[in-house]
């Protein structure tokens, strides 16, 4: 069986939607994870600012614009006046559910999680719907009837498994199947969302639970690419990556994929592939156990970095203080992305400040801290043998001209992280591309 997971775009229109039932034919065992039509969940997260905002004017003003872009697309979706009038009730009841929400007296994170599951609900009844009109057999699986998440808000895996299983066994003779990405129930039973990595989280968990063939991730990219097309003009898709380089990139700023989504299908050794919608013929990106040839690969960046520099002449020798340190950030429960040492000092880099006052001020108990905002992490990752000459030298050649204020390798020998002033990002980004790969 294949998962199949198309984003936001794949279904954001009736033409899109329309070309999304011609590519996803065929005889093999499938299920089609969707997100929501384009730009829904962003017009639900106003809508809820205004309803937490008690801005009901506002909030009914974003409903009815939402409303009519739904009812356009619906007329333009289907021919098949049966099929039309479904569809038309569909968008009725849901906008007439979105509309209760203003009547609320109080307004929370739990109506809220209610509200945001809306486009996911939508989109796939109405794909589901036009598979009827064309005469495709599906069966539409509520996700919230199976995805579920533990006490600390991770995926259920025992769970899942043994309920999606349950639901597929209903319908021996099925062959395709469509549910919602994102959404699922948490360990009370309440309506939540998987948050981190969203519809793909979403499919690489199905892949990893039912021993897919393989899992598909559909996008409007033709897979991952060796440096940013967003920064970069010539750039290319790579055809092949390990899991352990898929997550590198990922982590460190490929926006196509999130970092923990492939962990599931990394565990099961289930190959994702990552391909485009508009490009269905391209080959993309196929990510998995693979034995990839040595070398650097492809570079990524990631924004928004923090770097804190704890400096004490009482390090030296001193048992016990990066403990210290990284016990404050523990009990602040925020992440380091990287870290480089020295005899009297300790910089590192955190991507959330929420607490960063906080953790300061307890450091400042014990060293003196700097910290510097507005940074950038540069991640050049591939397989770069330690025991192999010439890497460092065309990576620093590449930034002669860029301050570095930190550099980090040995910890995996599929990445070396450069941190630079957010500033330089592109010229870096743009060095790096004719100095490793030619362009």
């Amino acid at each position: 069986m294949l998962i199949l997971k198309f984003g936001g775009t794949s279904v954001g229109s009736a033409e899109r939607i329309k070309n999304l039932a011609e590519l996803t034919k065929g005889q093999e065992s499938k299920i089609v994870v969707l997100s929501a039509m384009s730009g829904t969940t962003n017009a639900l997260v106003d809508i809820s600012r205004a309803l937490y905002e008690k801005n009901t004017k506002k909030a009914e003003e974003l409903i009815d614009s939402l409303e009519n872009k739904y009812k356009k697309e619906i007329n333009d979706l289907y021919k098949n006046e049966a099929i039309l009038q479904k569809g038309k009730e569909l968008i009725d009841f849901h906008f007439q559910y979105i509309r209760s929400f203003v009547k609320f007296p109080v307004f929370t994170s739990k109506e809220e999680k209610i509200l945001l599951i809306q486009g996911e609900l939508l989109s796939t009844a109405m794909f589901h719907y036009y598979l009827n009109e064309t005469g495709e057999k599906s069966v539409l699986l509520p996700a919230l009837d199976f995805m579920k998440t533990n006490e600390d808000n991770e995926p259920d895996l025992p769970y899942i498994e043994e309920r999606i299983k349950e639901e597929l066994h209903k319908y021996p003779d099925a062959t395709f199947f469509i549910t919602q990405g994102y959404i699922c129930r948490n360990a009370q039973g309440d309506i939540d969302n998987l948050q981190r990595g969203g519809s793909d989280y979403t499919a690489c968990i199905l892949g990893a639970v039912i021993d897919a063939r393989e899992i598909q991730i559909w996008t409007d990219i033709d897979g991952m690419h060796n440096n940013d097309p967003r920064f970069v003009d010539k750039t290319h898709p790579i055809d092949e990556l390990s899991f352990d380089e898929a997550a590198e990139l990922a982590y460190f700023g490929a926006k196509i994929l999130h970092p923990t989504c492939i962990l599931p299908a990394q565990k099961r050794g289930i190959p994702v592939a990552l391909k485009n919608t508009m490009q269905p013929e391209a080959k993309g990106t196929l990510i998995g156990n693979i034995k990839t040839p040595d070398g650097i690969r492809a570079v990524a960046a990631k924004d928004g970095i923090y770097t804190v520099t704890v400096r004490s002449g009482r390090m030296l020798l001193a048992y016990g203080f990066l403990k210290t340190i990284f016990d404050i950030f523990e009990k602040y429960k925020t992440s380091i992305d990287v870290i480089t040492t020295s005899e009297v000092a300790v910089s590192l880099t955190i991507d959330n400040p929420d607490n960063l006052d906080a953790i300061v001020a307890e450091l400042e108990e014990i060293a003196n801290v700097e910290v510097a905002k507005n940074q950038t992490i540069i991640a050049i990752v591939g397989n770069i043998a330690k025991n192999e000459a010439g890497y460092g030298a065309k990576i620093l050649n590449a930034f002669k001209n860029i301050p570095l204020h930190m550099i980090s390798y040995g910890g995996s020998e599929h990445n070396i992280s450069v941190v630079i002033d957010s500033k330089h990002k592109k010229e870096a980004l743009q060095s790096l591309n004719s100095g490793l790969f030619g362009y």
